[in-house]
């Protein structure tokens, strides 16, 4: 599929929004953008029925006294036998646990040295989650972090889901970040436990402490996507350069955080968050796969 992005200039004062486009929107790329998303779908669905990806299932809950009517196989053998008196086993309706995705469509997020901007990556992959989710029966939501409001509550709607895709192939290079208050905000509106996939550059400094206190609640992974330019400035002095989402130039040294991925995974992962690095100049569906089968069999979560 065509990933790659129109490169545009930063926001310069006094001008409007400068806007790009992923590939060109014609019927045949609309077919081949949902074939790509689809295939990532299935990669993802494959030997994950045992993952927390795919929220909770029938559960045990408590048993109570038998009472006429009840079916036979639903008794309680161990707890007949303790108290004498005939019990059933009550199990909680099934369920999904719904699934919010989280995507930066911060300016920071298309710039590109590579011919697949991380905006880019970020919408595929998205747009994969989100029908592999689909598949497995857990309502979808989308949240993007950025200057637009983008908010789709969770639902089943596969055409609501290929709706979002294409609307998000439509961004901006001038738009500013705001994924700390996003994650604050969703954070607080939620009121059931829910998967939540971030998919962002992580480049705002508050969103580890906002993602470290949602996952206090809510069981939250955060999928890095990362550009090879970026690995060239790690551990580097100072040096001068320019903020994508604003224009302004400034200063700063190659110990960012955000420049060093191990120390925000250390932060993450003392904070009960999963955190995975993508890189835009690599494969990603196998790795992506392994990931989220390692979460459910470390985890030990079942449908």
């Amino acid at each position: 599929m065509g990933t790659e992005s129109k490169r545009g200039p930063a926001r310069r004062p006094g001008r409007g929004p400068i806007e790009g486009y992923l590939a060109n929107i014609d019927t045949l790329d609309h077919h081949r953008f949902e074939i790509a998303v689809r295939r990532l779908a299935d990669t993802l669905s494959h030997g994950t029925d045992h993952s927390r990806f795919l929220g909770s299932g029938t559960e045990y809950v408590q048993s109570r006294l038998y009472e006429d009517g009840d079916p036979v196989r639903s008794i309680d053998w161990r707890v007949t036998a303790r108290t004498a008196r005939y019990h059933v086993k009550e199990f909680e309706a099934p369920k999904r646990m719904p699934a919010w995705l989280l995507l930066d469509t911060s300016a920071s997020m298309t710039v590109s040295s590579t011919r697949r901007s991380k905006y880019a990556l970020a919408v595929h992959i998205a747009g994969g989650l989100a029908l592999a989710c689909l598949d497995r029966v857990s309502p979808v939501g989308l949240l993007g972090t950025g200057d637009r409001e983008i908010r789709i509550e969770p639902s089943l709607s596969k055409h609501q889901v290929m709706q979002w895709m294409i609307k998000l192939r439509s961004f901006r290079y001038d738009e500013q970040t705001s994924l700390a208050r996003k994650i604050n905000e969703l954070n607080a509106s939620l009121k059931n436990r829910c998967l939540v996939i971030v998919l962002s550059d992580l480049h705002d400094p508050a969103a580890v402490r906002g993602m470290k206190l949602m996952a206090q609640t809510h069981d939250l992974v955060a999928l890095q996507i990362q550009d090879p330019a970026e690995l060239g400035l790690r551990g580097t002095g100072f040096y001068r350069a320019q903020e994508a989402e604003t224009g302004q130039h400034f200063v700063t040294h190659g110990r960012r955080e955000h420049l060093d991925p191990s120390i925000v995974q250390a932060q993450l992962r003392k904070g009960g968050v999963d955190h995975l690095v993508l890189r835009t100049d690599q494969t990603f569906a196998q790795r992506l796969r392994y990931f989220f089968e390692a979460r459910g069999l470390s985890t030990k979560v079942a449908r």
